[in-house]
């Protein structure tokens, strides 16, 4: 069901000044400038209620994640697909992902309690309003806790005030209308690379995938980075003289360890009756992968097309395969050596495979 007013699901209507409004449900009047176009006001208190479940949430969360916290706290019956909660629940994320990645959290509890406060401070609206939307500044309040920022602070007030100007830049460059889901990604996106840049704390970085656009009236489609259909998985090829080693296990890692971000193909410009039995044994034993039963020799010809193709260090061109990226990974050939070298170039593919991840992930090659 697409969400707009809590009390009768009517569109919601935002007035050019304010008005003095009852909450429909605890009948307290203030001033605002949002309602439902049947009339219905909703206070931010009774927007936010049962937001304090994220102190429990946080305190228990071992992730480094904070995109995969926050999408917690965005299952949890407080949250609706917009409102002044995720002005709490971005800094929350940002500060649980930080502490687990090893950043020095000063009474953790209170720091939370502290972000709870400041970011209920924050009006809806106030992306549309202040032209600040309060994800962006959530994303600077975070900073400033765990720096102890003050208006007297030097580098910490300037840590936390550039912080807020990257999160909104971030989601001012997408443009509106908004959507505190893909504003709220957007700011905390920003964070995990400013603190990683200037604090030396690496939080996971997940560019995560909406499941939320049919909830929302003014979804973006295509224009949101996390749209769905943006988001086909690439092709990658692992390309050897003979796909019977090296190439062969790169695929069988990539499907292994990378499958949600690429996918994984490997082929040569000659083919083995069989792949390399040491590699398949090896594999088999460290990984429980059997490539002998789930894989096999196959040429340049017979691949689909693909977005990276990814050589292993054996001198192959392949100028009639087009890609959109290519790179050699310089891998020697253990085949016929020891154990000691097939294992020893299982561990490096591995460790390539993962950083290719983190780079598609992250917008680096395609």
């Amino acid at each position: 069901m697409r969400e707009e007013c809590l009390i009768c699901q009517a569109p919601l209507e935002y007035l050019a000044r304010d008005e003095r409004m009852e909450c429909v449900i605890c009948h307290k009047t203030e001033q605002s400038k949002t309602r439902c176009i049947c009339g219905h006001y909703v206070c931010s208190d009774c927007h936010m209620q049962g937001l304090d479940r994220i102190f429990g949430l946080c305190r228990s969360e071992t992730s480094t994640d904070p995109v995969a916290i926050v999408r917690r706290m965005m299952q949890m019956s407080f949250c609706h697909m917009h409102g002044p909660e995720h002005h709490v629940m971005v800094s929350a994320a940002l500060l649980t992902a930080y502490r687990n990645a090893g950043g020095e959290v000063e009474d953790e509890m209170n720091a939370l309690r502290e972000l709870y406060n400041r970011g209920r401070a924050v009006p809806g609206g106030a992306c549309g309003f202040w032209g600040a939307c309060g994800a962006g500044i959530s994303a600077g309040q975070f900073l400033a806790v765990v720096t102890r920022s003050t208006p007297l602070a030097t580098q910490a007030w300037g840590w936390s005030n550039r912080m807020t100007a990257r999160a909104l830049d971030r989601i001012g460059a997408v443009g509106g209308p908004r959507c505190c889901k893909r504003d709220s990604w957007l700011a905390i996106l920003a964070a995990v690379d400013f603190v990683r840049e200037q604090l030396g704390v690496q939080m996971q970085r997940t560019v995560p995938v909406c499941e939320f656009s049919a909830q929302n009236n003014q979804c973006i489609g295509k224009r949101c980075p996390f749209f769905a259909a943006n988001h086909r998985r690439p092709g990658v090829a692992f390309v050897c003289v003979h796909n019977s080693c090296r190439s062969q296990m790169a695929e069988a890692l990539g499907k292994a360890l990378a499958s949600d971000v690429f996918v994984s193909y490997s082929a040569g410009t000659e083919t083995r009756p069989r792949i390399n039995p040491d590699a398949v044994r090896l594999m088999k034993r460290v990984y429980g992968i059997d490539m002998a039963r789930t894989q096999h020799s196959k040429l340049l010809s017979e691949l689909p097309p693909v977005d990276i193709v990814i050589t292993m260090g054996c001198n192959v061109h392949c100028p009639h395969l087009p890609c959109k990226h290519r790179e050699d990974w310089g891998l020697d050939d253990p085949t016929g050596r020891e154990d000691e070298a097939f294992l020893e170039t299982m561990q490096r593919i591995e460790q390539k495979i993962l950083d290719l991840k983190r780079r598609i992930q992250e917008g680096e090659l395609i």
